[in-house]
């Protein structure tokens, strides 16, 4: 793995971590967005570091952690809708769903590996520009240590039931519009059942591997 692939993973391993602690917050009045991926990345992040079998790579146990936890605090239909872009309203609801899914499992397993990586890093939140009635903000972030400085950002909606991350920046590519890009070629290729085969064959290589 090269020193830049090793770079972006680290950080999207801690873009995972600040993914992972909603049941943490629950029963807490709702939060500010920046103050949310502060204090759940610094949560996740100490409970990553102190926990051997993640460390040591337990895939399973990694992918059951993210699986129950990373639901509450993302808006997966918006992030796979955006990623599939204008094919996403020519899309059967159950297509729908099942693009939901099989992007939801990718995710979770690229998080899951990325989470064996962290080490020393912190995040430093870098002022946030936004009105008090915003709707949409973007959290920005650095991931600090091990090397120079990584930019990490979030676009989150504010919802009824809190803020929800819809989208990952990691070293200047926004996850939704990298994804964008590569489905569409798919689904020009081999239509929506085409991108949903290609996403299920991936997540089952994934699976035989080690995540």
């Amino acid at each position: 793995m090269s020193l830049l692939n090793r770079r972006l993973f680290v950080a999207v391993s801690i873009g995972a971590a600040a993914l992972l602690a909603a049941p943490a917050w629950a029963q807490t009045a709702p939060r500010a967005p920046d103050a949310l991926i502060r204090d759940i990345s610094t949560e996740v992040i100490e409970a990553v570091k102190a926990d051997k079998a993640i460390q040591a790579g337990d895939t399973q146990r990694i992918i059951a952690l993210v699986d129950s936890k990373i639901l509450p605090h993302v808006n997966f239909r918006r992030m796979t809708a955006s990623s599939v872009g204008r094919y996403w309203r020519q899309a059967t609801p159950e297509q729908q769903k099942r693009l939901q899914d099989e992007f939801k499992t990718l995710l979770v397993r690229t998080y899951a590996g990325a989470l064996t990586q962290v080490k020393d890093q912190s995040v430093q939140l870098k002022p946030m520009r936004s009105a008090p009635d915003d709707k949409e903000v973007i959290v920005r972030t650095e991931v600090r240590g091990g090397g120079e400085p990584i930019q990490l950002d979030y676009r989150l909606e504010s919802t009824p039931a809190g803020w929800k991350i819809y989208d990952v920046n990691v070293l200047g590519v926004w996850l939704v519009e990298n994804y964008r890009s590569s489905f569409a070629q798919e689904i020009s290729q081999g239509g929506i059942d085409g991108l949903i085969a290609r996403l299920a064959e991936r997540n089952k290589a994934a699976a035989g591997g080690k995540g």
